[in-house]
């Protein structure tokens, strides 16, 4: 009786050993907590240097806000307001901006690497060493920002007009 006792507490151990080499060999993958600003009235709010990956910004109100040197790649702004917007030096890349309004917001050395961006309005936004490299945009679009693009941005190294293929 006390063989089979030392037997099931030996298959016992050897399979929690077992189990935490399986968990020890296998990567953990950590992944920042994504948040949803949709449809909010975010205007003039601070999102400076925060970590915004994959985050859902479709239809808010941002205003004014300063979104400097955030990371928002992979982050949904379908539709939003960025009006007078700090943008400056955020990595939007791989995001969704469809029909977003940029006027006079400043996207100075942004990194707009393959975004989407159709539909969206850059009156009189601040462009100087933004990188729009494979963003897909509309072609008057894409024509109206090579008449303001100019400078390098200082991540890449990508020249602005190069990313967006003027002629």
């Amino acid at each position: 009786m006390s063989f089979l006792k030392l037997s099931t507490f030996v298959r016992l151990a050897i399979a929690i050993v077992i189990s935490i080499s399986c968990l020890l060999a296998s990567p953990i993958n950590v992944q920042a907590e994504t948040l949803s600003f949709s449809h909010a009235q975010l205007k003039n709010r601070d999102f400076s240097g925060r970590d915004l990956i994959g985050s859902g910004f479709a239809n808010a109100n941002m205003e004014g806000a300063n979104f400097e040197n955030a990371d928002v790649r992979g982050a949904v702004f379908s539709a939003s307001i960025l009006r007078r917007a700090n943008l400056k030096g955020a990595n939007f890349s791989g995001g969704l901006l469809d029909q977003a309004d940029f006027a006079k917001a400043d996207l100075s050395d942004a990194l707009l690497v393959e975004t989407i961006l159709l539909r969206s309005t850059f009156d009189f936004a601040n462009i100087d060493g933004a990188d729009f490299t494979d963003a897909i945009m509309d072609g008057g679009q894409r024509k109206w920002l090579c008449t303001k693009a100019k400078g390098t941005n200082s991540k890449t190294g990508v020249d602005t007009r190069a990313s967006l293929e003027c002629d």
